[in-house]
């Protein structure tokens, strides 16, 4: 047996929770441990409150949904490796909530060999979008429009001299180009663009220049760790520029790694605010959070929900003994699916882009505050 494959295995007997009474088997690659872990754990919570509350029920036409997890450390190789090994060995029925740009894309391969949907990707790249990717099935909005509002927002309060910090991989140059797009609508440019490597940032490097540009905002694209790092080096060198940072990083993990260094940061967001209680979908998950035992939801959480749900859904227009091409026809037949509150989904054969929602929220006192 390869290292890799000895990895999988581990991973596998780790993560995966199968039960003799399983009957449909889902799979999901992410990064359960490492740089964004935090973020990554609470949207498995989330869809976890939809799961378990559907298994209690009874599960889809009489079958219970099991998740088999398979850690990937956030590594694009591992993700790769773990969908064969899900999708060609495990045989699972779909892929759920992969991680990461480039690791989404590095599993798309074996979706289509296979003819297996994957749904909701914890990622908003537009790659994932257009052109059309036949077996992604995306929920969330992009990365793109996160950006765009993020820099029109700065715009918009009077911030001009905005730095942006972009992580050097597909991600970063897919929410750069929408941070471009807002600064090409306010007319005018960023003050600086860094580059940032992916696994080790170079802070000695990144921090000077933003400080030697006088920015007094900063549009931070990154996941997790660097993230965190880069915005405690920033202030340790004395900088106050406002920092804004995408909804990859809207989690409580995210909020606690920061500490004292998070007060003021802006992150983008993809669902409604995670305590308005008037909003139907944000009711039904704090319910079923609040059953047990857990006083309150997080942006991640809340996304891994609502992704829960269309995988639910979709296990359920399928009909019984759902087959992989039968999850792909339900998928693409699904016509204004509403998560709660007006949020709709719709697919067809040539779109699979989910819902487009984008919003601010600011950290204060330990928590998103919008």
């Amino acid at each position: 047996m390869t290292k890799t494959r000895m990895l999988c295995a581990t991973a596998l007997l780790a993560f995966s929770t199968l039960g003799a009474s399983a009957q449909i088997l889902i799979g999901q690659t992410a990064g359960m441990t490492g740089s964004v872990a935090a973020s990554v754990n609470e949207t498995i919570g989330g869809a976890n409150l939809v799961i378990d509350s559907v298994n209690a029920q009874g599960g889809i036409h009489g079958e219970k949904i099991e998740v088999l997890r398979m850690d990937d450390g956030f590594d694009v190789k591992r993700a790769s490796e773990n969908a064969r090994v899900l999708i060609e060995e495990k045989k699972v029925l779909a892929l759920f909530m992969s991680r990461g740009t480039p690791h989404s894309q590095a599993i798309i391969p074996w979706l289509d060999k296979n003819d297996v949907a994957l749904i909701g990707p914890s990622t908003g790249a537009m790659v994932l979008h257009k052109p059309l990717q036949k077996h992604v099935f995306n929920v969330r909005s992009t990365y793109q429009r996160e950006a765009e509002k993020a820099v029109q927002h700065l715009l918009t309060i009077g911030l001009t001299r905005i730095a942006v910090v972009y992580v050097t991989d597909s991600f970063g140059a897919d929410a750069l180009e929408g941070a471009m797009t807002g600064f090409a609508k306010g007319k005018t440019k960023p003050t600086v663009t860094i580059p940032a490597d992916r696994d080790k940032p170079d802070y000695k490097t990144i921090v000077p220049a933003i400080k030697g540009a006088d920015a007094q905002a900063v549009v931070w694209i990154g996941s997790g760790v660097a993230v965190v790092d880069g915005i405690k080096a920033l202030r340790a060198a004395g900088s106050a520029a406002q920092v804004v940072t995408l909804s990859n990083n809207a989690s409580s993990g995210f909020i606690k790694q920061l500490g004292e260094a998070s007060r003021g940061v802006i992150v983008t967001q993809v669902f409604p605010n995670e305590r308005s209680l008037g909003h139907p979908m944000v009711k039904e998950a704090l319910a079923l959070a609040q059953a047990k035992g857990q006083s309150e939801l997080s942006p991640a959480a809340l996304e891994g929900f609502a992704s829960a749900k269309v995988l639910v859904e979709a296990l359920r227009r399928a009909g019984p003994k759902p087959t992989r091409a039968k999850v792909v026809a339900a998928l693409e037949g699904l016509r204004g699916y509403d998560l709660g509150g007006g949020l709709e989904v719709s697919y067809s054969s040539t779109d699979h882009s989910g819902i487009d929602f984008a919003d601010l929220s600011i950290i204060s006192d330990g928590r998103f505050k919008r």
